[in-house]
């Protein structure tokens, strides 16, 4: 085998989400683990939830830059347990989600303060208010909710901390 597994892990950081593109599937957390063995290099991932219709396209973005890169012979395998979480993803990913107009996750998913009704500050992606409401608990995936500014007026998602 001609690449190390920190190399494995920067070619994988190639591999972008193909419902947020500006994120990699390892800043994303998807990408569990890479391991070498005499046989194989096999990579390890995740969906963010069970039913993520991406995960598909994910799978052959992986097997096909591994493809190109010479890297054989190789494994994707994917684990639901333990589910994964919000708490997985970079701290660059959600800076580039913020940027992209996406509020980030608030908070770890060990926080249960919603089911007592506390409700999270969601600041506003483009004017950093915090005079936000929430319009819808879905947004354009599934993954997300749908928000409003109350000062700049602009819609935005809010990726759900799960």
């Amino acid at each position: 085998m001609k690449y190390s597994e920190e190399a494995i892990w920067d070619i994988l950081s190639e591999v972008e989400d193909p419902e947020i593109p500006v994120i990699n599937v390892v800043e994303m957390g998807i990408v569990r683990n890479v391991e070498i063995n005499a046989q194989e290099v096999v990579v390890t991932i995740t969906p963010t939830y069970s039913g993520c219709p991406a995960m598909k396209t994910i799978e052959e973005d992986i097997a096909e830059i591994l493809v190109e890169k010479n890297i054989a012979p190789f494994s994707i395998k994917t684990v639901l347990s333990p589910a994964w979480t919000t708490d997985w993803m970079t701290d660059e990913a959600k800076e580039k989600l913020r940027q992209t107009g996406i509020a980030p996750p608030v908070g770890t998913s060990s926080d249960k303060s919603l089911l007592m009704g506390k409700i999270r500050d969601i600041r506003c992606p483009h004017c950093n208010s915090k005079n936000t409401v929430m319009i819808s608990q879905f947004g354009s995936t599934a993954c997300k909710a749908l928000y409003k500014c109350g000062d700049c007026l602009e819609p935005f998602d809010y990726f759900k901390c799960i």
